[in-house]
């Protein structure tokens, strides 16, 4: 006799237009896919979720788009998916066995069919919190790693700004930053959280954006002599302001833009020419370019929290009741820290 459940998840109710709010989404019950067994000649797995992340991008997928973007907009009525932690309860798949723990994309939901496990990565280092593999040690771990390495090309000794610092991304870059020898600053927007980026994860500087009135000035006086590597996780205003205090030759990495992604009407920026004159390069990136450097990522930054090297913070909420609005926090600035959700602590 095959193994049923009821299966909650959460699900867009509507395209989204401006501020996203939790009547967007709902929660709903319905049956469980089958637990102890796959359809006969399939390869894929039914994973039990254990814990699902809440990352910004997730609010493009809730617009409908004329042209596509890089990833599927999500369709009304059915579930939200995002990057997670899982255990296999089924497996028609060879590589993957009942027991198994797993992170990648997976449903907002208790038990999820996935049918493409190849696109699955194994968790090796069980013993560190498996929280951490929706964070640090999961996708934002490997975008900050393959952001600041490969896109930045960082030097020691050279300035860093970081902006959303506090992020599950920013707070990792700049701990990188440090360990190599560089000079960072971060910008958050609590001084809770300028406290944790100055304290916690050692950042030689932070600020309160919300309390500079002029943010190109603010940005003169921690960096008088300029900026060599801006990561830039916000755009708009900060990106503008960010241009004029490049160093010549400069390099910004562009992660995300999350102080866009509620407006209608993107904000337009006015100092683009510095790019010109000060030579600089501005190069966006997305983290599956670098999945094939997962598993030495993994081992390399698996050490560093081994040793003590670099420290992280969680923001974590319980159950799916409270997943749409723990989302809606990335873009309040209520979060501290990497915003997860835990829908099952086994």
């Amino acid at each position: 006799m095959v193994a049923t459940a009821s299966n909650k998840r959460v699900i867009l109710k509507r395209y989204v237009t401006g501020l996203l709010s939790e009547d967007d989404m709902e929660v709903v019950t319905t049956e469980a896919p089958p637990l102890a067994v796959v359809p006969a000649g399939s390869e894929a797995v039914v994973v039990k979720n254990l814990y699902v992340s809440c990352d910004p991008y997730m609010r493009n997928r809730m617009t409908r788009h004329e042209v596509p973007s890089y990833v599927s907009d999500f369709i009304p009525g059915e579930v939200l998916a995002n990057f997670g932690v899982m255990r296999v309860i089924s497996s028609g798949h060879p590589d993957f066995k009942a027991g198994d723990l797993v992170w990648g994309i997976t449903g907002w939901e208790e038990y999820t069919v996935i049918n493409n496990p190849e696109s699955l990565f194994r968790i090796n280092h069980p013993k560190l919190p498996l929280s951490y593999y929706t964070g640090i040690l999961g996708m934002p771990g490997l975008t900050a790693y393959a952001g600041f390495f490969e896109v930045s090309k960082p030097k020691k000794g050279e300035y860093v700004f970081i902006s959303a610092a506090s992020g599950a991304v920013g707070q990792i870059v700049g701990q990188l930053a440090k360990i190599i020898g560089c000079y960072v600053v971060g910008s958050a927007g609590s001084d809770e959280k300028v406290s944790i980026l100055k304290t916690k994860f050692g950042f030689n500087d932070a600020f309160n954006y919300k309390k500079e009135p002029d943010l190109e000035a603010a940005l003169r006086r921690y960096f008088p002599e300029g900026i060599d590597i801006y990561f830039e996780n916000v755009g708009g205003e900060t990106l503008d302001a960010v241009l004029p205090n490049m160093r010549l030759g400069g390099r910004i990495a562009a992660c995300g833009m999350i102080s866009q992604y509620n407006l209608e009407r993107p904000e337009g920026v006015k100092n683009l020419f510095y790019i010109v004159t000060k030579r600089l390069r501005m190069e966006g990136f997305l983290v599956f370019d670098f999945y094939d450097r997962y598993y030495q990522f993994e081992e390399e930054m698996a050490g560093y929290l081994k040793e003590g090297k670099v420290a992280y913070v969680e923001d974590v909420v319980e159950g799916l009741d409270a997943a749409p609005a723990a989302l809606i926090k990335l873009f309040t600035g209520h979060n501290v820290g990497k915003q997860l959700v835990a829908i099952a602590r086994e």
